[in-house]
């Protein structure tokens, strides 16, 4: 039954994950965080952070995470079939159509219209991971200095600086990143 379930879940999060990497977050949270409750706001935090570092889209590497956290292996292979299920089969259809017919304005329009759309979820995936860092309790008092992860503000404030003012790259900076948690862990 759960390996049902992972399938169901993640044949969802896969069929209308528009946009790609940090957009599908907000999907992965409804279904697998607050429905299906098998993992955390915070495990998923630190999934998206090992996705960053691992090859491969983000909903993969997280249906396969979740799948073998919920069911093991057989969970974490499911899991992700059922994430690149929908894309497969939808790559197919339109990848017939585009070579059938030469006029895609059609497809054009629906793309443009879902452009804000996909914006919209980005923003409030990186909302949602900014509150988790940054703060102790993201669903606590907000504005209270207690509630501040001073760790969490300077490691954001050295990764930002790196990336913006000395162009780093992202893989650079995810590393920095990890060496800065264990150097806090540490202390």
């Amino acid at each position: 039954m759960i390996y049902l379930e992972l399938l169901w879940t993640f044949i969802q999060i896969g069929a209308f994950s528009f946009g790609g990497g940090y957009a599908v977050l907000p999907m992965i949270e409804k279904y697998v965080v607050q429905q299906q409750q098998w993992i955390t706001l915070s495990e998923l935090a630190d999934i998206t952070s090992i996705s960053q570092m691992t090859p491969g889209p983000i909903a993969i590497n997280a249906a396969t995470f979740v799948g073998i956290k919920v069911a093991g292996i057989w969970g974490g292979l499911i899991a992700t079939i059922g994430c690149v299920l929908p894309s497969f089969i939808l790559l197919i259809i339109l990848a017939y159509y585009f070579f059938k017919n030469s006029n895609l304005s059609f497809i054009q329009n629906i793309l443009k219209g879902l452009r804000p759309a996909i914006v919209s979820l980005i923003a409030l995936a990186a909302i949602s991971l900014t509150m988790i860092a940054l703060w102790t309790n993201p669903q606590g008092d907000l504005l209270s200095v207690k509630n501040l992860n001073t760790s969490g503000i300077v490691s954001a404030t050295i990764s930002l600086l790196l990336l913006i003012k000395f162009k780093m790259d992202t893989i650079g900076v995810i590393a920095i990143g990890a060496i800065i948690g264990i150097i806090i862990h540490i202390i």
